[in-house]
């Protein structure tokens, strides 16, 4: 036993500079691992706090982008081709395409940056220049919706607003139509866009934007989109003059069907343009889903019973202009208003709308090709300030913070007449512009020849 208890103290005392070693190196290891450890865990907190895109809202808000861009190609493009007459019909499509294909690069280069970044000490009228070319925009990257908490991914959302922007432009092209260069059409465009459309996106829609902060509202776009694209058209109309034979000579429009697709497809894609604007999949999608069925029944219904009473016969054009004048109407109050307020917007409108292509129209002495201002603008413009009366609980509505009537719907008025001197004064400038560089418009004998082959080298038919 004393040699084995010997053998273990022998071992020990040799042993004991190795442990001691083995220590010393064991302990700078752990140090190591603790700072590492405490370095990690606030940046796995993070993440594991991080807002994960819901699916479904996901899914619903590319659908809804799908959704517009049918509006787009084929909706308004068919809408518009139908109501021109047969020798400028394939210009009108080629126009159409043509600006919702330059308007998507132009968002994505810069306009998606100005719109929705912060402007700094300009950020009351226009963001910046930080996401130019969608700098730092990743597959993980975020955008918040309008509940606490909830995201999607921020490329579904420069989709959805990208075909926002391109349709506001597309618009235009009714109130120029059959008269207007294709080469001074795009020029006029990216202008338009950059210092109207942007500027009046940011002020209604951005944090930080004038209207926005002052509470003016807009669900799906009543000024940012109708209203802006409304003015243009009649600036432009006044500023291009009469097409030949106005007045004078039949322009009827030459496919009447068509027409009747255009707008059908219009009204299946404005169900993406309303309740894809509440960002989620939810009660408030709902309400801005039924609105649009709602208020654009009694818009058509409304604008076909008046033209029955007045000329003694209702007509399919009518019907159309109608329903297209509900949907104006109930955009920016889609997910503010009750089923009931959205029904009374719609009627409404219908009837107003029905005046505006008709007796304000033929007061004023404009032509406004394929009415763009008699039924976007004028419809913008109740819907807009309709809003500020429907949003109120006792009237159905969801209501706002601190709402009063009176004080919304001078609010309403507000974001009106911005739209409307803004648009104005951009729209003139650049069509003055571009007529005295390039020329606004074709020839009198281009005219006549139709823009079909004057312009495009080709026929929308072929007898």
């Amino acid at each position: 036993m004393k040699r084995l208890l010997a053998s273990l103290g022998l071992m020990a005392f040799l042993l004991a500079p190795g442990l001691a070693l083995a220590q010393e190196a064991v302990e700078p290891v752990s140090e190591v691992v603790a700072e590492v450890v405490a370095d990690v865990a606030p940046a796995v907190d993070a993440a594991a706090a991080a807002p994960v895109p819901d699916k479904g809202d996901t899914t619903w808000m590319m659908l809804s982008t799908l959704l517009v861009i049918l509006m787009i190609v084929p909706g308004v493009a068919l809408f518009y081709g139908g109501l021109v007459r047969a020798k400028n019909m394939l210009s009108v499509l080629t126009q159409v395409m043509a600006i919702f294909c330059l308007i998507s690069i132009l968002w994505a280069v810069y306009g998606y940056s100005l719109a929705f970044g912060d402007g700094g000490s300009l950020n009351w009228v226009i963001g910046d220049l930080s996401k130019m070319f969608l700098a730092g925009v990743t597959p993980d990257s975020t955008a918040a919706t309008f509940t606490d908490g909830v995201v999607i991914p921020e490329f579904t959302f420069i989709a959805f607003q990208l075909t926002f922007a391109a349709i506001t432009v597309a618009l235009i092209v009714g109130g120029l139509a059959e008269r207007v260069k294709f080469s001074a059409l795009l020029v006029f465009s990216a202008l338009w866009f950059t210092f109207s459309y942007l500027p009046i996106a940011h002020m209604v829609w951005a944090t930080g934007g004038h209207l926005f902060e002052a509470g003016d509202l807009d669900f799906a776009g009543g000024t940012v989109v109708h209203i802006n694209a409304g003015i243009a058209a009649l600036v432009g109309a006044i500023v291009l003059g009469k097409r030949v034979g106005y007045g004078r000579d039949a322009m009827p429009p030459h496919n009447l069907p068509m027409t009747m697709v255009g707008v059908s497809l219009l009204w299946v894609g404005w169900f993406g343009f309303n309740a894809g604007s509440n960002l989620e999949a939810t009660g408030g999608a709902a309400l801005a889903f039924i609105n649009t069925i709602l208020a654009t029944a009694a818009a058509g219904l409304a604008w076909m019973v008046a033209e029955w009473m007045l000329r003694g016969k209702p007509s399919m054009l009518g019907l159309a202009s109608g329903v297209v004048a509900g949907l104006v109407a109930i955009t920016p109050a889609a997910g503010l208003v009750g089923p009931m307020g959205g029904i009374v917007l719609g009627a409404v409108s219908g009837v107003v709308c029905l005046w505006g292509v008709s007796g304000l129209k033929k007061m004023l002495g404009y032509d406004d090709s394929l009415d763009v201002f008699g039924i976007h603008g004028i419809g913008g413009i109740i819907g807009a300030i309709g809003t500020g009366i429907f949003v109120a609980p006792s009237l159905g509505g969801v209501g706002v913070d601190g709402y009063s009537m009176a004080g919304q719907v001078v609010t309403q008025a507000t974001g009106v007449g911005i739209t409307i001197v803004w648009s104005g004064i951009v729209s003139l400038v650049l069509f003055k512009l571009i007529d005295m560089t390039m020329g606004l418009r074709v020839s009198e004998e281009q005219e006549r020849e139709g823009l079909d082959t004057a312009s495009h080298g080709e026929r929308a038919y072929s007898v």
